[in-house]
């Protein structure tokens, strides 16, 4: 049995992160810099190269990779499958074009250095690819994860997730350049890509019909704490699966996410992910920060931050051109270019195999891991003075890019979220009076029919904010929620009143119960979705028994004031004749305006039953005008 000297072991190494952590990033964020620099400032601190608090780095950093793992799980949360095809240009034309020119460019200064050309070409690579932890990071504390240049950055990180299997099948081949290569290499790399090839659709088509019904069923069970288990057995069930298969498992936790992103229990996964994510994220990052060789520092301090400055610099002005010849304005591609700035994850497994293949000579090894570490380092503090500089930029200076700068030019006036039957019609009422207005909507097809309107057009959910301040709803004058979602539409209510204080909010309600929630949140205007129609509808019904137009109009206006008052008395929560509406009550039940003339009668056994079994009395008397007509 484990002595209590066993357990109290635990405990010193982790008071050490968690002190670290609630240190360095709060000091780090007051000098206005990167909550990631204050992650890797205090891994600097407390590892080897600085207090030696941790005896054993390496162990924190197996454990601190999970922290990637959730985070591209969380990732995959928010992409669909059909905006993942739509993104194929960006990750298979700008990732490859990416990867490609940095190496080479990388690989050419390597080898100018005195490399071997094999040597040059693994450096070329592990330098080239880019941190996605801190490029996601960086992206989500700007909300910007959700705009052109950020899903554009995306594309290129799982690019670059997808050919690591292909980069460490070809380490072999590197290591027996210049000499006949080692018999069955080819044989070992195609059983290595038949092998990820069967373990992703493996994975696609169990997530794609197993994971809905697994969780169906553990929710049916009940237990939160299961749920929660659950999400993390999914999730790092499938990142070892790609991990066996010589994916990366942050690749397999993102197909994870993707395939769940269209389950109804997707908010409940990312809500019950987001606490893990965030601890073992940071200690990811403290990890790459105790990875840099003290000693290696100490004696070749010069060269190393020489030679990190020049990647990082060389870096932006690659990836800077190629998001310009790809569509971006220079502001988007600068702002994409520093946050891939930064050399990736992979090369701390990249480098590590290619010195064990004796590609690589030991120092040389060392060299451009803390190199790699370095610019994890250095990268935040160039995208924060990037923006530091592109703040400070004269207005004006840079044209539209997208749907949010589009809006800053203040010619959008009205951001309408949800293009189904509704918004349709209500954009086909600010069309014919020319009103300028921005469609946000997350389904495909309605993007598409919105195209024909004439309208700015953002792909995205609604109820995340980093997609309403991508899409300019700050520099809008009004916003109108026009989803059939009550529970979503009260978030986006909630989002706009506590983010966009100026922006009016105008929401479409599904019922009564949704309309009154609506009003207790103080929305500009409301509108249950069936009423006017109904309305329309009794007044042409009312015509065509033959009540005269002037009647029927009159009495559908004494019908819609009445069912005014009494909304209004429900949201207030008291009727006239003293029954009480709960605010949050389950139901609000329907209720005649005015008094009927008899009784109702059940013309079966069966419905006289239903109705004896749910016995209420009418509030709607105390709401009747005192000089109403007998038969009102």
């Amino acid at each position: 049995m484990a002595s209590a000297a066993d357990h109290a072991s635990f405990l010193p190494p982790v008071l050490t992160f968690l002190s670290a952590a609630v240190i360095g990033v709060p000091l780090v964020r007051l000098l206005g810099q990167s909550a990631v620099l204050g992650y890797l400032v205090a891994g600097v601190v407390i590892g080897p190269a600085g207090f030696s608090l941790i005896a054993e780095p390496e162990t924190a950093a197996s454990v601190a990779e999970i922290g990637v793992v959730l985070l591209l799980f969380i990732v995959g949360l928010e992409l669909e499958i059909s905006r993942l095809v739509s993104m194929r240009r960006d990750i298979f034309g700008l990732g490859t074009a990416q990867l490609a020119l940095c190496a080479l460019v990388i690989a050419g200064a390597a080898f100018a250095y005195g490399l071997t050309p094999a040597a040059a070409g693994v450096v070329g690579i592990a330098i080239a690819l880019s941190a996605t932890a801190v490029a996601l990071q960086l992206l989500e504390e700007r909300g910007d994860l959700g705009s052109a240049y950020g899903g554009r950055s995306f594309a290129v990180l799982l690019f670059q997730d997808i050919s690591v299997v292909a980069i460490l099948a070809l380490l072999p081949l590197l290591a027996s350049a210049g000499a006949t290569p080692k018999d069955g290499w080819l044989d070992e790399g195609l059983r290595s890509t038949a092998r990820a090839g069967v373990a992703v659709i493996g994975v696609v088509v169990v997530g794609r019909y197993g994971l809905n019904p697994f969780f169906r069923l553990l929710a049916a069970a009940g237990g939160r704490e299961v749920m929660t288990a659950a999400a993390l057995l999914v999730v790092l069930g499938t990142a070892l699966v790609m991990e066996k298969a010589g994916l990366s498992m942050a690749m397999g936790a993102f197909l994870a996410g993707v395939m769940l992103a269209e389950s109804n229990f997707r908010h409940q996964l990312e809500a019950d992910i987001e606490p893990f994510r965030g601890m073992l994220l940071g200690l990811f990052f403290m990890s790459v920060g105790m990875s840099i060789d003290g000693g290696l520092l100490t004696n070749h301090w010069a060269v190393l931050i020489a030679t990190t400055v020049a990647a990082i610099a060389v870096k932006i002005a690659l990836i800077a051109g190629l998001f310009r010849l790809f569509g971006s304005p220079w502001l988007d591609a600068l702002r994409g270019a520093a946050v891939l700035a930064p050399a990736g994850e992979f090369a701390f497994v990249i480098l590590p195999a290619a010195g064990d293949l004796h590609i690589l000579g030991s120092d040389v090894t060392r060299f451009c891991v803390a190199l790699a570490a370095l610019t994890m380092l250095v990268g935040p503090i160039a995208a924060k003075g990037l923006d530091s500089v592109i703040a400070r930029r004269p207005k004006g200076a840079e044209p539209p890019s997208d749907v949010g700068e589009a809006l800053e030019s203040g010619e959008t006036r009205v951001l309408v979220v949800g293009f189904g039957r509704f918004g349709q019609i209500l954009a086909q009422v600010l069309l014919a009076e020319g009103i300028n207005i921005t469609v946000i909507d997350k389904d495909v097809e309605q993007i598409r029919a919105a195209t024909s309107f004439g309208f700015r057009i953002y792909y995205g959910d609604g109820t995340r904010l980093d997609v309403l301040r991508a899409s300019g709803l700050a520099k809008a004058e009004l916003i109108c929620v026009c989803i059939d979602d009550p529970q979503a539409a009260l978030k986006i209510v909630d989002i706009v009143h506590e983010e966009f204080p100026n922006v009016r909010s105008y929401v479409r309600a599904y019922d009564r119960t949704h309309a009154i929630e609506l009003m207790h949140r103080d929305v500009d205007f409301q509108l249950r979705e069936t009423v006017e129609s109904a309305l329309g509808f009794g007044r042409a019904t009312l015509e065509g028994l033959g009540l005269p137009a002037e009647a029927a109009a009159r009495r559908v206006e004494d019908v819609r004031k009445r069912d005014v008052a009494r909304l209004v008395l429900q949201q207030a929560g008291a009727m006239p004749d003293g029954s009480g509406w709960l605010r949050g009550a389950p139901e609000v039940r329907p209720e005649p305006l005015t008094a009927p003339k008899s009784p109702s009668r059940a013309l079966s056994a069966e419905t006289r039953g239903l109705i004896e079994s749910q016995p209420h009395e009418s509030a709607a008397r105390a709401l009747e005008p005192e000089d109403a007509e007998p038969d009102a």
